[in-house]
């Protein structure tokens, strides 16, 4: 059934420091606090109540594409730590304090980029930019093991904890599912006419959805070996990213083409674009987006260097 929710754009905020593209956005577990990373290698820490001024927490001297957060329970205390980790291009991984705003541990991995990185459970897969998916595990500090399947580069890292599966969008144009626990390969799709940058399971379960440099939006269906359900031409140009929102009813994607735009995620309807013209929106390519729960702000940022903060009333 198609809705006739009325959404209304609203810019809360426009976030300026950062001296070149940001290539990640990552939400805290607090919901309020977030960071940025950028090609200079520059993370940077933002309160969503009080968003104009960032916190400079770490800088490496290379471009970061890639970061996720890892919550470390003290055995002594019993206390969760958040921890940041960041893939920092040509290298490797850095393991950072955020209370004390320094590096904590290292382990040098590839001498090519790495494009992605997610802790699953008690790993983190890296995409790498020769092919290779490593296998770290977090809390040995370890490289556990080596997936090698092509000679094109691994861009997009996506699971979902209770179908216990691992997707990976590759240059190749290929989706590959594995085995969250044995790490074999469940399932090969050849999905695009392009690189796959971008990659979400549904909230349900029900979908994979995937975007490509080919402009294309494609859903999946997980139950039924991941045959395609549908075939969207969603943008003009790449698509780079994909976030649902927080009640799973909406997602959106973003773009080399400088917009943003919200989809119903039961129909696969557009419902609203978000883009300079209209709503002031980015004035280069859209490379990170992510729905937070605080006040249900979507957090965009690109190669123009800004984090645009975006309040959306749906009605």
């Amino acid at each position: 059934m198609q809705k006739n929710n009325q959404i209304i754009i609203n810019k809360k905020n426009s976030l300026a420091g950062h001296k070149d593209c940001i290539y990640k956005i990552t939400v805290s577990s607090d919901k309020k606090t977030f960071f940025s990373a950028d090609g200079t290698g520059i993370v940077a820490r933002w309160n969503l109540e009080n968003p104009e001024i960032g916190d400079l927490i770490i800088k490496v001297p290379n471009s970061i594409y890639a970061m996720d957060l890892w919550e470390n329970i003290e055995k002594s205390t019993e206390n969760s730590i958040e921890k940041l980790v960041i893939a920092q291009n040509f290298e490797g991984l850095h393991l950072i304090n955020l209370k004390e705003k320094k590096e904590e541990k290292s382990i040098k991995l590839t001498n090519d980029y790495i494009f992605d990185i997610k802790i699953i459970q008690k790993n983190i897969w890296v995409a790498c930019g020769d092919g290779t998916i490593i296998i770290v595990d977090i809390e040995n500090w370890a490289i556990k093991k080596y997936i090698k399947t092509t000679e094109k580069s691994a861009r997009k890292i996506t699971f979902h904890i209770d179908l216990q599966k691992v997707a990976v969008g590759f240059s190749d144009c290929s989706i590959q599912i594995f085995d969250m626990n044995t790490f074999l390969p469940l399932h090969h799709i050849k999905a695009h006419q392009n690189s796959v940058f971008a990659l979400q399971f549904s909230p349900c379960g029900k979908y994979l959805i995937s975007g490509s440099r080919d402009a294309h939006l494609k859903i999946w269906n997980v139950s039924d070996n991941f045959t395609i359900y549908r075939d969207i031409v969603a943008h003009l140009y790449a698509l780079n990213d994909i976030s649902y929102s927080q009640n799973g009813e909406y997602f959106a994607t973003c773009s080399m083409d400088k917009s943003i735009k919200i989809w119903d995620s039961e129909t696969f309807q557009l419902l609203k674009v978000i883009d300079k013209s209209r709503h002031a929106g980015h004035a280069t390519s859209v490379n990170t987006i992510s729905w937070t729960d605080f006040n249900d702000y979507l957090l965009s940022a690109g190669d123009d260097k800004f984090i645009s903060v975006w309040e959306l009333e749906i009605e």
